[in-house]
C-alpha cells in the first residue's frame, strides 16, 4: 500500500480503506480461482492496482462518468478505478463467469455501489459509455472492432469520449491505422519503479 500512497496523497480513509482490503481478498480469491498470476499476487499493489491507475494520473473522470471495463479478468483496471472514483459507474464484462464471480465479490467485500460485472462478450454489449477501459486483452485494432459504436457522443471529460488501454511493449505498428488520433502516455514518466519501464497507456478519441 506505501506505493499507492506514494503516488496518490490525495486519497480519503475510505479510498485507502477499501485498497487496503484488495491484498487479502485477492489472495483468498485466487487460491480458488486463479484470476491473478501466482508470481504477481506478492506484487498487487504495483503490477495490478497502481498500473490500473495510471488511468487516473492521465484522466480525473468528472460524477457521472461511465465506464465499461473490458476483459476485466479478476477486476483490472476497472476495481481501483472504481475505489477512485466513486461518483463514476463501472460495467465490467468478462467472457469467463469465473471471474465475474470474483469482481462482484470483491466489488460487495470492498462496499463498492457503482460497479456492475457480467459475464458478457464486449461486442454484445448494447450500451454506450463515455470510455472504454482495458488491460492489453488482443492486439489494438482488434480491440477498437469490439468496442466500436460502445461510445457516447459528446465530451464532459478533460479528455475526448473513447477508449484507455493499458499495454506493455512495442506497438507502433498496432497504432498506424489510428495515426495521431492515438496518444500515448509513457508510463515510466508517471512511476518511477522498474515494472513501467515498457508499460504504455493509449487514448483513442472514438465518437459515433
Amino acid at each position: 500500500m506505501d506505493i499507492i500512497r506514494k503516488y496518490f496523497p490525495e486519497l480519503d480513509s475510505l479510498q485507502l480503506s477499501q485498497l487496503e482490503m484488495l491484498q487479502p481478498l485477492y489472495r483468498e480469491w485466487n487460491a480458488q480461482i486463479n484470476v491473478i498470476s501466482r508470481k504477481d499476487i506478492d506484487q498487487l499493489y504495483e503490477r495490478h492496482v497502481l498500473h490500473s491507475l495510471a488511468i487516473a494520473k492521465i484522466i480525473r473522470f468528472v460524477p457521472g462518468t461511465q465506464i465499461m471495463d473490458v476483459g476485466t479478468g479478476g477486476g483490472f483496471p476497472g476495481i481501483p478505478l472504481a475505489i477512485v472514483f466513486p461518483e463514476s459507474d463501472f460495467y465490467m464484462v468478462d467472457s469467463i463467469a469465473k471471474k465475474i464471480k470474483v469482481v462482484n465479490e470483491v466489488a460487495s467485500a470492498v462496499g463498492l455501489k457503482n460497479v456492475t460485472a457480467k459475464q458478457q462478450r464486449a461486442e454484445l454489449v448494447n450500451r454506450q459509455f463515455d470510455f472504454v477501459v482495458s488491460r492489453a486483452v488482443t492486439a489494438f485494432p482488434q480491440f477498437v472492432g469490439f468496442v466500436r459504436g460502445k461510445i457516447k457522443t459528446g465530451n464532459r471529460n478533460s479528455l475526448a469520449n473513447g477508449i484507455l488501454y493499458l499495454k506493455g511493449g512495442d506497438f507502433d505498428e498496432e497504432l498506424q491505422p489510428f495515426g495521431n488520433k492515438a496518444v500515448v502516455y509513457k508510463l515510466d514518466n508517471l512511476f518511477e519503479e522498474s515494472f513501467f519501464e515498457t508499460k504504455k497507456l493509449i487514448h483513442l478519441s472514438l465518437k459515433n
